[in-house]
């Protein structure tokens, strides 16, 4: 009963804290918002990752990363990871060093102030419409062109079942393939702790650890190499998150 009690208080902390940092950044991040990119996307990321390093430990949820020297630096990378949770947006998108962008749902940008958020951060994409589907390979393909990285979770949604991941969708390797660029397969752990599934305003304080993997080469890959490519980095992933989701 404590610790649903507590969760329930937490909770609404980590909220209101959120969106009262969030007023506090507002308007220079909507300032930024008339920039070109990737300018425009660099200041963004440069306050976002301000904000997340004072929220993120104020909420007891401090962020350990690992595997950043397998940035190389002026090497642009198709990035994929697991998604667990609500919160893991935000931890990835500050914790991928160097400028990059996230495939978002457009849905996300309809909800007041987060559209501004979403629109530099994101590229968005209406999964029902099969004319958004192909803009936003588009948009992707022109954010790698200017240098920022693209994040994609090939799961698709949330993992709400009780395996390591869900089996992957094949856009994020497809568009290595296209673009000729590394993959990095990375992992979060321990944000299913936080935000437990099927809990309603309910949250618990827990260290988030953030993980890239060594990159994935695709120099001389076709299309017809995307399964070999997705099953590959499904099980690097896979077998990573079980021997370390508990460290």
């Amino acid at each position: 009963m404590f610790k649903n009690i507590f969760g329930r208080i937490f909770a609404l902390w980590a909220l209101l804290l959120f969106a009262g940092t969030m007023l506090v950044i507002f308007i220079p991040i909507w300032i930024i918002s008339y920039w070109p990119d990737p300018k425009k996307t660099k200041g963004f990321l440069a306050i976002g990752r301000l904000w997340m390093d004072i929220y993120m430990p104020l909420i007891g949820c401090p962020v350990r990363r690992k595997g950043l020297e397998h940035f190389a630096t002026g090497q642009t990378y198709v990035i994929v990871c697991n998604h667990n949770s609500l919160i893991d947006v935000p931890v990835t998108t500050a914790g991928i060093p160097g400028p990059n962008k996230t495939l978002a749902k457009a849905s996300m940008a309809k909800i007041p102030l987060f559209s501004v958020l979403y629109n530099i951060g994101g590229i968005l994409v209406d999964r029902s419409s099969e004319e958004s589907r192909k803009n936003s390979v588009i948009e992707m393909k022109h954010a790698l062109s200017l240098g920022m990285h693209m994040l994609l979770y090939p799961e698709g949604t949330r993992n709400r079942t009780g395996n390591p991941l869900k089996p992957f969708y094949d856009g994020a390797f497809a568009l290595a393939i296209d673009t000729q660029l590394p993959l990095i397969p990375s992992l979060l752990m321990h944000t299913k702790k936080i935000l437990p599934a099927g809990k309603k305003m309910f949250a618990w304080p827990h260290h988030i650890d953030y993980h890239f993997l060594p990159p994935v080469p695709t120099t001389g890959m076709t299309r017809d190499d995307v399964p070999a490519l997705r099953d590959k980095v499904f099980k690097q992933m896979w077998d990573y998150y079980t021997a370390n989701n508990e460290v």
